[in-house]
């Protein structure tokens, strides 16, 4: 189921493929665990691999001059938004995952609800908050709300408000992170992601948290939650998860691979939360699970990610 993929060659074999990681983000440390497995897995593979590491100095961008192709192991602000795949667009070095508009899209929560809601996906009500502006709570937003910087990932920085003066503090701990901030409805029910690589949706995991809701925490913190795969849906309410889950990643022009979360209501109504344009790759990850359930070993996701590495920009012929 996924293993037909496989018979395509990679055109990067054979050629220099630098491995970009760490990164200046909240999300720094998954990076790290991400690009360790992703370099192993590589020179598993028989590639020849650069490590590059991400940091304020810069020095990275010397480096990559030197690769081929790069792979984006980044998570998070300055790596997962656009940043990033603009430098390596100005390079002309090809890269893993979506191009700078997708990447800046997924990652600003408000800009993709937007774009959703243009393209009448469904995503739950939200408003968005600055933290230097007067601001009136929505009258059809009502408690439970779920409260998220607009552009970290993982969780970072995501807090439940159950009532007006926990939402200040909701709201300070967001600022932590971002000027802006979302504000949303709380959807009852089950949280299902799904993975997406190439222009397939592989498989839908329901993820049950141990705790009041998926924190950074909880997410990487081994034994915190169980994975139902596929999730425990009827077929018709599946379906629709694994569509509406496409048709998000096709709106915001996503390439190469993504991982969408969503919540399913008791009525079987699918809500889009965000869409992961990097998602981890580690051993507590949720793509490569979904991935061997549809056929791939971790070597074949990684290599497959490789495989459709692109610049997304026309170069005009000189």
């Amino acid at each position: 189921m996924g293993m037909e993929q496989k018979t395509l060659p990679s055109p990067w074999r054979g050629k220099k493929v630098g491995v970009l990681f760490g990164g200046m983000s909240a999300e720094r440390e998954i990076s790290l665990l991400t690009g360790t497995a992703v370099i192993q897995a590589l020179r598993d593979c028989g590639y020849t691999i650069l490590p590059v590491e991400i940091d304020a100095s810069g020095a990275w961008i010397a480096q990559v001059r030197e690769v081929d192709v790069a792979f984006l192991a980044l998570h998070g602000k300055f790596g997962e938004d656009g940043t990033v795949q603009g430098v390596l667009e100005l390079l002309g070095v090809p890269y893993t995952g979506s191009g700078v508009l997708a990447s800046a899209l997924a990652m600003n929560k408000p800009m993709a609800k937007r774009v959703w809601e243009t393209h009448a996906l469904p995503t739950p009500l939200w408003q968005m908050i600055e933290k230097e502006a007067a601001w009136t709570l929505r009258p059809d937003l009502t408690y439970p709300l779920v409260v998220k910087p607009s552009t970290e990932g993982s969780s970072v920085g995501v807090s439940i408000a159950r009532s007006p003066e926990t939402l200040q503090s909701s709201l300070a701990e967001a600022f932590r992170y971002d000027a802006q901030a979302l504000v949303e409805a709380y959807i009852a029910g089950k949280e299902v992601t799904v993975g997406i690589v190439g222009d397939r949706a592989l498989g839908a995991m329901e993820v049950i948290a141990k705790g009041e809701f998926h924190s950074y925490e909880v997410k990487y913190t081994a034994g915190r939650e169980e994975f139902v795969l596929p999730a425990d849906l009827p077929p018709e309410v599946e379906a629709q998860v694994l569509r509406v889950a496409l048709a998000a990643h096709r709106t915001l022009g996503c390439t190469g691979y993504s991982r969408i979360d969503t919540r399913v209501d008791a009525q079987g109504a699918v809500f889009l939360l965000e869409v992961n344009t990097l998602p981890g790759l580690t051993s507590f990850s949720y793509l490569p699970r979904i991935a061997a359930y549809a056929g791939f070993s971790y070597s074949d996701l990684v290599e497959e990610i490789l495989r459709r590495a692109t610049l997304h920009i026309q170069r005009r012929a000189a």
